[in-house]
């Protein structure tokens, strides 16, 4: 008994000293530059609708649904999509707008675990060109604090934020 005891309070110490080490925070973003007009590329990203004709996690399911509250590309507007395994469900809200520089939204994934986390556009005038930062930040809560010292959140979403930009690339240039 005591030894089991033992076991456990060293289990139980352990839990503790790998939470106090793990990462609390994460961030991820991705630049793209773009041929066309700042004020041409903020309206469009600024529009939940128009995201889901460059958005990455649209491929991953075709037959996603998805459906729309409130007025598009303003504040508080929000996207609520249903999809398969790969893309879960949850939704995003518009929670702040700066004309032709920053869209910040909240992103609360429901399925297959509940989360939240900010996701944001920067843009920036490059010459004649848009230069577009695509980012996705927030907090580890416990246990997910000691799942990410073996996971890589910029490994594990990095790709995903290339694949939109590149789409998105094509998209706004045509």
């Amino acid at each position: 008994m005591k030894k089991a005891l033992l076991i456990v309070g060293i289990l139980v110490v352990l839990v503790l000293i790998l939470h106090q080490v793990a990462p609390k925070h994460y961030q991820v973003e991705r630049k793209v530059v773009v041929s066309t007009q700042i004020d041409t590329v903020f309206k469009s990203l600024c529009s939940l609708k128009e995201q889901q004709l460059w958005s990455p996690w649209a491929e991953m399911d075709p037959n996603m649904k998805v459906e729309y509250r409130g007025m598009d590309g303003e504040i508080g507007s929000v996207s609520h999509w249903v999809g398969n395994d790969k893309v879960g469900e949850g939704e995003q809200e518009i929670k702040k707008i700066e004309s032709n520089t920053y869209i910040e939204t909240e992103l609360r994934f429901l399925k297959p675990f509940k989360s939240t986390s900010i996701g944001f556009l920067k843009l920036k005038p490059v010459d004649s060109q848009t230069e577009v930062t695509w980012g996705f930040k927030g907090e580890h809560k416990f246990p997910t604090t000691i799942i990410m010292l073996f996971m890589d959140m910029d490994e594990q979403i990095g790709p995903d934020f290339e694949k939109g930009l590149s789409k998105f690339k094509t998209y706004i240039e045509k």
